[in-house]
């Protein structure tokens, strides 16, 4: 019997940013970008479950957020606080957590700073491995003092389903046997691959939820999404076969930032852009790696436009100097007529590392 489980760490910014400023508790907590008063145009990274009530979730603008908080005021209800983001500190207890995890399960596949997946067909019964899944979120409480969901099951699939149902401290256990009826209520989106777009396009169809979907033939799907939609077909019946992998290791570390006011300034982007090399280094180093090969640098437009180019070194390069020097490179072509003929201000730029290495 395969019995998989899924961790997901409540809200996990936010709750980290509560543990270490116990005055932020029970108020509406954004972590994102700074809002400037309405004026911000970067991105919630997470909100609190009394933020969440207001409305507001992780990737909404952050202007928008702030003017949700400005109608919780006028309501006479508790205005939102809005703090930066700490990656070092959220990556400190994330290696404790999958410690944890590590002592319960011979097999863990980290899916993130605050997710992963834990095999635990030893236990041999649902009874045995939701026992497990307690012990481990009882010890996530007393040693963390964090709250972490979990979801059961005989797949990755269903079992990440699982974890989101019951938000926060939830622990769900679905069977195969159950699956379809489980599933068959749910949004579409709760189905891991289908995105806003594909949402839009299912729905201009009429398909709203997942038992919408299952009217669809294996072909008609295939149809619809090419490859994907063959593997669609098992998703919405909760059949999934993809293995744990043992470590999670990331693919890549970045960081963008949307300015406050679409610029060509010069002065102003290359300290943007060295901060963000600077912020990128200590990233990587606090996930516990030491050298990259690629770095890419990512430019939006004030039209939007958005473009990406990547540079790979012939060796592995461990120098925050490299960094900086590379995406200055990279950078250079749009800010002048080789990229930018039309002189086109940048909303956005972002500096990210890829094939890292300890």
């Amino acid at each position: 019997m395969r019995l998989i489980g899924h961790l997901d760490m409540d809200a996990f910014f936010a709750a980290a940013e509560e543990l270490d400023q116990p005055e932020l508790r029970g108020l509406p907590l954004v972590v994102g970008a700074d809002p400037e008063e309405g004026r911000g145009r970067g991105v919630v990274a997470t909100a609190n479950y009394p933020a969440r009530r207001y409305g507001i979730h992780s990737a909404m603008p952050i202007s928008r957020a702030w003017r949700v908080s400005e109608a919780a005021k006028r309501r006479g209800e508790p205005p939102v606080v809005f703090v930066r983001p700490r990656f070092r500190r959220y990556a400190e207890i994330s290696r404790r957590v999958m410690a944890i995890l590590r002592r319960h399960s011979p097999l863990v596949e980290e899916g993130g700073i605050d997710e992963a997946y834990f095999d635990l067909s030893f236990a041999g019964s649902y009874e045995e491995a939701a026992a497990i899944c307690r012990k481990i979120k009882a010890e996530i409480n007393s040693q963390e003092h964090l709250t972490a969901s979990v979801g059961l099951g005989p797949n990755k699939l269903l079992a990440k389903i699982a974890s989101d149902f019951k938000k926060p401290d939830g622990l769900t256990i679905v069977t195969q046997e159950e699956a379809e009826n489980f599933l068959a209520p749910l949004p579409v989106r709760k189905i891991p691959g289908i995105g806003p777009k594909s949402e839009t396009f299912l729905a201009r169809m009429g398909v709203a939820q997942v038992e919408d979907l299952k009217k669809f033939s294996r072909q008609e799907l295939q149809d619809m999404f090419g490859k994907w939609g063959r593997a669609l077909y098992d998703r919405i019946r909760g059949r999934h076969d993809s293995p744990l992998q043992e470590e999670y290791e990331p693919k890549s570390v970045g960081e963008q930032e949307t300015f406050g006011q679409d610029t060509l300034d010069l002065t102003f982007i290359f300290e943007r852009l060295w901060d963000m090399c600077r912020g990128v280094w200590r990233r990587l180093l606090a996930e516990g790696f030491r050298t990259y090969r690629t770095v890419v640098v990512t430019v939006r437009f004030a039209d939007f436009q958005t473009h990406s180019r990547a540079y790979t070194l012939p060796l592995p390069a461990q120098s925050p100097r490299t960094l900086v020097f590379e995406a200055m490179k990279l950078l250079m072509p749009f800010l002048d007529r080789r990229e930018n003929p039309r002189r086109k201000l940048l909303r956005l730029i972002g500096v990210r590392v890829e094939k890292i290495g300890k």
